[in-house]
């Protein structure tokens, strides 16, 4: 264990004599104040702290994974090119304490460095209210909605599939088809889906004089003083001339209206005329739920509309309730980041290894930037032409799925809209990411190492 402790402390001192960790620490020290003054975001407070955190913790994310992979790279990779390697190996450390020893020097300075500067960003953005002038409208929308870490319900995905299953076997019966679909599986499949979206659409829409009720289960308020919020977006089949649209949201124990009875908990109306296809939220007194987690919405489209209002199931409408405080959130997007780190100087262990430093770097910024829009390259992929994405599901595919998902794990997709990073999501992205795939990353780094020729003996 010396051993390892005494690669650890001299990796630690190699990489902050590199000259781009200098500059990558020297850039986060000036940029992070500097976008914290300057940035202004929609010109709300709330909208300034927004953008300034997700740029900053963008920008310190993105330099410490570069500096991760030069610096794991190019610790084990100099080694060999200054011939260093031989006078280590000569003395009482395996091949594995050396590895060991590297990674943990890596690691215990991306602590160091993250901590450094979540703490920067931290200090940045709980002084930014004080040093701005908001009025209590704007201070109560920063509290409610940013510093905060809430949990969003929505109601399940209604299924659909003996409609469209009907709806497909009545167009083929009346041979209303399009071409190709019923002897070609991969189109019928293409084609399946869009029926699918469309019958979705249509349990999302809201007639002129109609209405629509949402229920929900299992509401739990942290502090039943808290408020909870209804957040919402219409969308609309025909745009009105200012696009906005006029509704009536009734919010609470719907059930003693439909079934009759005395009303125990008190049902909240109110009356509204908001934008079209911009996110907007109602904000709710916590009795409107009832003792045992349930909470109705009911929407009504009046006739001053003259037009269907359409909810998605995905942005259409959703219940948000605090679960939990804006620093436990932080530090968990901070571990997010972490895990991210520990992967990748794994992974320069490995490639350092048995490649060159040029080669290596290349490798790892290949599988980072690879990871970190693995998303969008399985969304584009699967919207290619037939013969392209055949290709693509057997070879580039399996690959995209065996590295992880860092989009999906973007600290900004949390902080900024205030939602909670629930512990389940920690322990599996620690899980995932770190006891899985770099453990496996590292075992291979070992293995490898331990075959490689470091000198020939010759007699």
């Amino acid at each position: 264990m010396h051993s390892i402790w005494a690669v650890a402390g001299n990796t630690i001192k190699q990489a902050l004599r590199m000259k781009i960790a200098a500059v990558f620490v020297v850039l986060l020290i000036v940029l992070l104040p500097v976008m914290g003054l300057t940035v202004t975001g929609d010109g709300t407070v709330k909208g300034r702290l927004q953008t300034f955190i997700s740029y900053g913790l963008s920008l310190t994310s993105l330099l410490l994974c570069l500096l991760t992979i030069i610096a794991s790279t190019y610790c084990l990779t100099s080694d060999f090119d200054k011939k260093q390697i031989y006078t280590v190996l000569t003395k009482p450390v395996y091949r594995y304490q050396l590895l060991l020893g590297k990674l943990l020097g890596i690691v215990l300075l991306d602590i160091g460095l993250l901590v450094l500067f979540s703490g920067v960003i931290y200090t940045i953005v709980v002084c930014t209210p004080w040093l701005s002038s908001a009025d209590p409208v704007e201070a109560a929308s920063v509290k409610n909605e940013f510093f905060t870490a809430r949990v969003g319900l929505k109601r399940a995905e209604p299924d659909v599939s003996q409609e469209v299953q009907e709806l497909y076997r009545k167009l083929e019966k009346n041979q209303q088809l399009p071409a190709g679909v019923a002897d070609d599986k991969r189109l019928k499949y293409r084609y399946m889906t869009i029926l699918t979206k469309r019958k979705r659409i249509e349990k999302g829409a809201v007639d002129v004089g109609q209405s629509m009720l949402w229920e929900f289960e299992n509401v739990r308020l942290l502090d039943p003083n808290d408020s909870l919020f209804i957040r919402f977006k219409y969308d609309v089949s025909i745009f009105p001339a200012d696009q906005q649209v006029f509704g009536r949201w009734e919010i609470g124990d719907y059930r003693q209206v439909q079934y009759g009875g005395s009303i125990k908990t008190p049902i909240y109306r109110f009356d509204r005329k908001d934008l079209v296809r911009t996110f907007h939220e109602i904000q709710v007194p916590s009795d409107a739920v009832t003792d045992n987690g349930y909470l109705g919405v009911r929407f009504v489209n009046p006739p001053l509309n003259n037009t269907v209002v359409l909810f998605s199931h995905s942005e259409g409408l959703e219940v948000l309730y605090k679960a939990g405080t804006f620093t436990g959130n932080f530090i968990k997007c901070a571990l997010l980041v972490l895990f991210r780190l520990v992967f990748l100087a794994c992974l320069g262990i490995l490639a350092g290894s048995f490649l060159s430093f040029p080669v290596a770097i290349l490798f790892c910024l290949a599988i980072f930037f690879t990871a970190s829009i693995s998303g969008f390259c399985l969304e584009s992929f699967e919207r290619l032409s037939e013969g392209i994405s055949g290709v693509y599901y057997y070879t580039l595919r399996p690959v995209i799925y065996i590295l992880p998902r860092f989009d999906q794990l973007n600290p900004s997709k949390f902080l900024v809209p205030g939602r909670l990073v629930g512990g389940w999501l920690l322990l599996k992205a620690a899980g995932l990411m770190v006891c899985i795939r770099a453990f496996l990353l590292l075992l291979a780094a070992i293995l490898v190492f331990s075959y490689r020729e470091i000198a020939r003996i010759i007699i």
